[in-house]
């Protein structure tokens, strides 16, 4: 059987945009036809990669009116996702939707119905389940070489946290609902698939505590452009004029299997790297560096300088340590042959409701916040992961 082309649009063509210049290629199938932003410039730039006789609009309706695109890729700011996911879903598009998911738990719960009810195809960018380094902890996890996982941790340094995401629109609340939400939750996700469970309560603890105290720019001035190589934080200047959102988070997680986690971030350190550790009744991995870099396991007693087993993972080309090139054939195919993916709908809204719940309590004196459950028509719905079935067994 021939598959027809495959006919892409995007809504926000400019920043994460990108990853839909991945799926342009006419060879094998697949071909973006239309973008959509509210900046000309992004979309004179988006034109002169995909061709001239792409479809550009400043209004995401006008694109979602034409009716031969079949996909779309939705990489606008985190605050529209709900409302364009909702309407690309109702045009009747099968989306690519970049986490988070949205920035409530009932904007994701609102997703996953329209979903459900229109039939259309969901798949939610959580690129870090195609990290190489992921993936081998995951396939070292699930072999049993560790015993049953009883504790997780994450480290997260953000070296470039102060100049990625406290001079734009990601400073304020009412964009990202904050930042434990907007970067961790890839992180959350990342627990629950490797820890088989979802949270089902958790207790947060951050503060503002470096940005505030930074020189800000007028309203009036443009945002501020990324540049990653300035140091330290208190010497810069042209931050965001409202900045609300902590500067370093902190969660610990119960999770429904009985298993507990906890997650640190923090936007202020010189360093970048995500830390993960995972241990179990009989051993314990971590990695080392989040890109082409090793993970360790020890399933002896000894030092922590001596692992007993050492895998070197091999570079691997494609944006976020290779993850980027793993994801979009993987959006592809679950579009064009109903092909089974990594992500998943229900984890990237319980990934959601643990940022969201995280943040509650580290602003209503660390109280302890129950998640709520996803509605089971909605769990019935949506097809069961690997995890979730383990964890009734």
């Amino acid at each position: 059987m021939i598959m027809k082309e495959l006919k892409i649009g995007v809504i926000g063509v400019s920043g994460r945009g990108g990853l839909a210049r991945a799926a342009h290629k006419p060879e094998d199938g697949c071909r973006v036809i239309a973008g959509a932003d509210i900046k000309a410039a992004a979309l004179q730039e988006f034109k002169e990669h995909i061709g001239e006789d792409v479809f550009i609009t400043e209004d995401y309706r006008e694109l979602l009116k034409q009716t031969e695109i079949d996909a779309v890729f939705i990489t606008a700011p985190d605050f529209l996702h709900e409302e364009l996911a909702v309407a690309a879903l109702e045009a009747g598009k099968a989306i690519y939707l970049e986490k988070p998911m949205a920035i409530t738990i009932e904007g994701c719960d609102r997703i996953l119905r329209t979903a459900m009810e229109t039939g259309s195809k969901l798949f939610v960018g959580h690129n870090m389940r195609h990290f190489p380094i992921i993936l081998k902890m995951k396939e070292i996890i699930d072999s049993g070489a560790i015993g049953d996982i009883q504790a997780g941790w994450c480290r997260h340094f953000v070296g470039y946290g102060g100049n990625a995401y406290f001079r734009d629109w990601h400073s304020e609340r009412r964009n990202t609902t904050g930042l434990l939400l907007q970067k961790g939750a890839h992180d959350i996700d990342v627990i629950h698939w490797l820890m088989h469970s979802y949270t089902k309560a958790v207790v947060g603890m951050g503060m503002l505590s470096v940005y505030d105290k930074c020189k800000r720019r007028s309203p009036d001035e443009p945002m501020f452009k990324l540049q990653l190589n300035q140091w330290p934080p208190l010497e810069q200047e042209g931050f965001s004029p409202v900045i609300d959102v902590e500067d370093h988070n902190m969660i610990m997680m119960q999770l429904e299997n009985g298993a507990q986690a906890s997650y640190v971030q923090c936007h202020y350190t010189p360093d970048s790297e995500r830390n993960y550790t995972f241990i179990g009744t009989r051993g314990r991995i971590e990695n080392i560096g989040d890109g082409a870099g090793e993970v360790h396991v020890w399933n002896r007693r000894g030092p922590r300088q001596t692992p007993d087993i050492i895998y070197k993972l091999k570079p691997v080309e494609g944006g976020h340590g290779g993850a980027d090139s793993g994801i979009i054939p993987s959006f592809l195919d679950f579009v064009r042959y109903g092909a089974k993916t990594n992500t998943s709908p229900i984890a990237a809204r319980n990934a959601v409701a643990v940022g969201v719940l995280g943040h509650k309590s580290m602003r209503s004196g660390c109280s302890l916040q129950a998640i709520p459950k996803v509605p089971d028509d909605l769990s019935r719905y949506f097809d069961k992961t690997v995890f979730q079935e383990r964890s009734r067994k």
